[in-house]
């Protein structure tokens, strides 16, 4: 019997990987995710948790419950405006199906959680998300481009490459003057690179359109490798 769970932990993970592989592939080149990939998602979640109950049962019947809970609140985040995409929160809902149990899968994780694995998976990608202020700065202190805080949030890119580009300016113009600015609301880019060209400036600060699709791909890898990062890093503090 352990090893049909074995099984069904495996074919979890490398669906899970696949559908978000394809998933980060066309949201870097077109900024947009099938709806088609969360329902395949959640139907192969929906027959693992049937042949799991026949063969294995279910155990904890909380992490079932959660499902919905889960679903629920990011549906609330995302209208909220707190979660990054709609294509992000759907994926983030059909992952809650496929994987709301913790693997375990010859030895792994190595950090067991006692929390709903969708969250783990979830607050994973948070966490690696997070770190991209650090790999903007690292990069760009390898360029010499230290300006604060420009050099965490982004880095100097020539305006006819930005228009091209998935970016956000992180200058604009105000009062003939070039003034910080971190993706404030009724911007239009190709307006306010105009403004830079008409300056005769041909480089400018920006920020990557980075798509969470790409931190919860890795979240989901990590989830099933290192287990729930936040809670060793909370255990660690305390």
């Amino acid at each position: 019997m352990d090893e049909i769970g074995i099984l069904i932990d495996i074919t979890r993970f490398l669906v899970g990987i696949l559908i978000l592989t394809y998933a980060s592939y066309t949201d870097i080149k077109t900024r947009k995710a099938s709806n088609k990939l969360w329902v395949i998602m959640g139907s192969f979640g929906v027959i693992l948790l049937i042949i799991q109950y026949i063969t294995l049962g279910i155990n904890n019947i909380f992490y079932i419950i959660f499902i919905p809970i889960m679903i629920v609140f990011m549906y609330v985040l995302f209208q909220f405006r707190l979660i990054f995409g709609g294509a992000d929160a759907k994926a983030i809902m059909a992952l809650a199906i496929l994987a709301p149990f913790e693997p375990s899968i010859f030895g792994y994780p190595l950090i067991n959680s006692i929390m709903p694995f969708s969250w783990v998976i979830f607050s994973n990608s948070v966490v690696l998300f997070l770190l991209l202020p650090l790999s903007l700065f690292v990069y760009n202190l390898a360029k010499r481009n230290i300006e604060l805080p420009y050099c965490f949030l982004g880095y100097r890119m020539r305006i006819e490459d930005a228009k091209e580009r998935f970016v956000w300016p992180l200058e604009k113009i105000v009062n003939g003057k070039r003034k910080f600015s971190y993706i404030p609301k009724n911007f239009d880019i190709e307006d306010e690179l105009k403004k830079f060209e008409k300056k005769c400036i041909s480089e400018i600060w920006v920020t990557p359109k980075v798509p969470f699709m790409i931190p919860l791909l890795a979240g989901y890898i990590c989830s099933f490798i290192l287990g729930d990062i936040l809670f060793y890093l909370t255990n660690v503090i305390t």
